[in-house]
């Protein structure tokens, strides 16, 4: 190996740190978790869904890995909480977050109900939220250093129709992201966000496999594909790790081109 590549890898690395992912039972949690335990991270498994955790746990210990599965339902504080203290008493205190857990459903404005707003914002923004603050809290109280890397989605950037409550609420957590990292930084906390296109995941797989879905991806997608989901890889270790020391308040949008895609 050369100097660079060194360097690079080291740069890269997040041994010696305690890494919270939510949402960590399926799709882009699941995966960068793998991503975070190859690159050295101890790993704290959080999700709904403990009995998934405790095969992905075994996962990234046979990759060599550390993780604990832990339970956490984000829409409630005390159970957020809960899940930090067992993460500090298993791998000392989360100075990394990637903040995932998440919601998805799609319904036209005239039908989308007061419990389904609600239900929406609740997990996909305060949610988001509620961590990203008990995690800063913990890190201050510390002076600790550390970063939380949030997922939006394009449609936080954008709008699509038949999903005004998911686009509000990834688009709060775009603006909560640049709140964040502007309060946080004097504690030297960064906070930074990956804004997401279309992935191969549970959550899409039955549209992104019909004739209809396929027939979008071509025709809305510059790149007209998918992304991969090991195309996350690069950017949240770059916002995780110290290749992004300078950076906070950003926001990465991967998404085939979408975003610029002509009108």
């Amino acid at each position: 190996m050369n100097e660079t590549s060194s360097l690079c890898n080291s740069a890269f690395s997040l041994s010696g740190h305690t890494l919270m992912v939510t949402g960590a039972s399926s799709g882009i949690g699941a995966h960068l978790a793998r991503v975070a335990g190859r690159a050295g991270a101890r790993v704290v498994l959080a999700a709904r869904r403990v009995e998934r955790l405790q095969a992905l746990a075994e996962v990234i210990r046979q990759d060599g890995g550390q993780a604990l599965p832990v339970a956490m339902d984000v829409t409630d504080r005390a159970s957020v909480e809960a899940a930090f203290d067992a993460a500090q008493a298993a791998f000392g205190p989360v100075d990394l977050v990637l903040n995932n857990a998440g919601i998805g459903s799609g319904q036209r404005v005239l039908e989308i109900s007061e419990l389904d707003w609600s239900h929406m914002l609740s997990t996909n923004l305060d949610g988001v939220w509620r961590v990203a603050q008990c995690a800063a809290q913990r890190l201050a109280r510390a002076e600790r250093s550390g970063s939380i890397v949030n997922i939006a989605s394009m449609l936080g950037l954008r709008v699509g129709i038949g999903y005004s409550h998911y686009c509000t609420a990834k688009a709060g957590v775009v603006q909560l992201t640049k709140s964040l990292a502007l309060e946080l930084a004097r504690y030297d906390i960064r906070v930074n966000a990956i804004a997401p296109g279309y992935f191969q995941t549970e959550m899409t797989d039955g549209y992104f496999d019909s004739e209809k879905g396929q027939a979008y991806i071509r025709n809305a997608v510059p790149m007209r594909r998918l992304g991969r989901l090991e195309e996350l890889d690069g950017p949240f270790l770059l916002l995780a790790s110290q290749a992004g020391a300078y950076m906070s308040g950003a926001v990465l949008a991967v998404d085939g081109g979408q975003l610029v895609g002509s009108l």
